[in-house]
């Protein structure tokens, strides 16, 4: 099972191991800070907002539309930005790393 680090908005870094479901669903498991995830992950508020590191970008893939959508409405986004509630943790993504976004 693949493993992922959060780093937090205070700089903590919080390894998960065996991580599955979506990226959202770890953190909250793991009581990540600064992920909320109020909308449980339906994709439609971002308290699950999250910064990909670049060496991860190609493999976590692009945001759909409505995810984009999403991420317009918010202030402090930017190339890495994603909402973890829509990156789905496969065998691919073991190792990747992200930075919590602070509300």
């Amino acid at each position: 099972m693949p493993k992922v680090t959060f780093i937090t908005p205070d700089g903590e870094k919080i390894t998960v191991e065996d991580a599955e479901g979506t990226l959202m669903e770890v953190a909250s498991d793991h009581q990540i800070t600064g992920i909320d995830a109020i909308c449980g992950g339906v994709c439609s508020c971002a308290t699950c907002h999250v910064r990909v590191k670049d060496e991860w970008l190609e493999k976590v893939g692009p945001p759909n539309e409505t995810e984009k959508d999403i991420l317009d409405l918010e202030d402090g986004t930017d190339a890495n930005s994603r909402l973890s509630c829509q990156i789905e943790i496969t065998d691919e993504l073991d190792g990747l790393i992200v930075e919590v976004v602070e509300l």
